[in-house]
């Protein structure tokens, strides 16, 4: 392990610095830093000449004003010395300054793009594939590759005119007429059809009763003007909770292992225990109350799933750990609902909360709550936009390594033992299916990295994407350095973590030297 570490490092360490070195050349090749002062008529113009010169060192041959940078960046890795330096910008702002807040920025967009995407992708891509050649294959097939083959600037600009536009018109006068009701209900009766299969009698009885749930929930909403008030209020908190605790199990254990079942039973209690006796204490909560809460939640469902006890204590702590923590995230997610009317109510916001542009709304005023929604609506259309591109390669890669580890010999000697279907599809053949998905998830995460240059020009996103840029147009070096900085140093470690991750997944690969 340790030489396999080793290696690596000297290896990651190698191309970085070979990298690094092209990129500087390259922008600093790319055009004339004092272009914009050579045709001004500014009296100072000689000064700022001066000025921009001595803050670049532009007097400097740049193949030596490379080793003068990594000298500064070197720095970077004293710990605890704040010393620290990646040079100046043309403005003469520190490049170290301004990194973190674009990269806060712009890594929280593409850390919830890439989990939605992986979660989301892989989930209908293994169905896609556990119903090979149905409808639902075929339909998943075409929207995977209609998706995958729109630029991002293009997706953005759609989901602004038909979620942003749209969806704020209709909060003016949010009701759902029967032709909408309808069309929703059947489209997420087809769905759940799609997702759940079987013989054509299950297949109907699946369409009717989910179709009809759905028409009912919508007619709820308009009847409560739900869209102006939401909340999910205990009843379909007790229902949303006992569901996640009902499919965690099934997934993970079979509905017929009493322990895990009663484990996640204690959680769905626990949880509406919560609901009502938190909610002062929410009212008043930071981001600090709200981890200590997070960590205790985690606590008690491996505690609890400990004290059941049996034979597989571990799978009673996943079961009680998942469903503990999905359904606190109910509890915040409804506390976020609540300050939905109090949010649109903000001068700042006009009644029109989906934004289409920036990070977040100038002169809002309240609490972690409002800041919350304030920060979930204008991350909404960014984020789908890099979910929706990254959705669609997911889908095709999980569906495609699930076929491929179906047909291997290992699952047909499972299935000829009488192993329960749930567990050949969960326990042998998903794990292997997600050994080619870590090497994706690892390229992909550098590369939305980049790719995020245009979503966030698109949505005048504050992130390393215009930090990027504003370096490219000068051309100034020092900025799109520090861009290069953390984007090759994050596909480095997540190509590390994907290595780690392949000796999980799969026993035969080994990290010794």
């Amino acid at each position: 392990m340790v030489t396999f570490i080793t290696r690596r490092l000297i290896v990651s360490i190698l191309l970085l610095l070979g990298a690094a070195f092209i990129m500087y050349q390259l922008t600093a090749l790319a055009g004339d830093p004092l272009e914009e002062f050579y045709q001004s008529r500014l009296p100072n113009k000689a000064q700022l000449i001066a000025a921009r010169t001595e803050a670049l060192q532009l007097n400097v041959p740049a193949p030596l004003r490379f080793f003068l940078w990594l000298g500064g960046a070197a720095k970077c890795l004293i710990p605890f010395a704040n010393s620290c330096d990646l040079g100046l910008t043309a403005q003469g702002q520190k490049v170290t300054d301004l990194l973190p807040m674009a990269m806060g920025s712009t890594l929280q967009l593409v850390t919830a793009a890439t989990v939605l995407a992986i979660a989301i992708g892989i989930t209908f891509g293994i169905v896609s594939a556990l119903r090979q050649y149905t409808t639902f294959d075929f339909v998943m097939t075409f929207v995977s590759f209609l998706l995958y083959s729109l630029p991002s600037f293009w997706v953005g600009i759609l989901l602004k005119e038909f979620i942003a536009i749209k969806f704020n018109d209709f909060l003016g006068d949010p009701q759902l007429g029967p032709i909408w009701i309808a069309v929703i209900a059947i489209v997420i009766g087809l769905l759940w059809v799609g997702l759940i299969g079987g013989e054509w009698r299950r297949r109907v009885s699946v369409f009717i009763v989910s179709a009809l749930a759905t028409a009912a929930v919508l007619v709820y909403f308009s009847i409560t003007d739900w869209f102006l008030h939401p909340n999910i209020g205990p009843v379909f908190m007790l229902i949303m909770s006992a569901g996640i605790g009902l499919v965690l199990t099934a997934m993970l254990a079979g509905i017929r292992n009493r322990r895990v079942m009663l484990v996640a039973a204690i959680q769905v209690v626990i949880t509406m225990i919560c609901y009502f006796a938190l909610q002062s204490l929410l009212d008043i909560s930071s981001i600090y109350t709200l981890l200590i809460l997070g960590l205790v939640t985690l606590v008690v469902g491996l505690v609890s799933g400990y004290l059941v006890g049996g034979q597989d204590r571990g799978l009673n702590m996943r079961v009680g750990a998942l469903t503990a923590l999905l359904s606190a995230a109910l509890i915040l997610v409804d506390r976020l609902m609540q300050s939905w009317p109090q949010f649109l109510g903000q001068s700042s916001i006009n009644g029109r909360p989906i934004a289409t542009v920036g990070s977040q709304t100038p002169g809002l005023t309240g609490d972690i709550w409002m800041h919350g929604l304030d920060s979930f609506t204008h991350l909404l259309l960014p984020t789908l936009t890099l979910m929706l591109i990254g959705f669609a390669g997911y889908t095709r890669f999980s569906r495609a390594g699930m076929l491929d580890v179906l047909n291997q010999d290992y699952i047909r000697t499972a299935r000829a033992k009488g192993m329960p279907e749930r567990v050949v599809i969960v326990r042998h053949a998903f794990r292997n299916s997600l050994i080619p998905i870590a090497t994706i998830v690892a390229s992909d995460f550098g590369a939305l990295l980049g790719g995020a240059i245009i979503t966030e020009q698109v949505f005048a996103f504050s992130g390393m994407g215009n930090l990027f840029q504003v370096g490219l147009r000068l051309p100034d070096p020092n900025p799109v350095m520090g861009y290069f900085v953390v984007v090759a140093v994050m596909v480095v470690v997540f190509n590390f973590i994907a290595d780690m991750t392949y000796s999980a997944l799969d026993p035969r690969v080994r990290t010794r030297g």
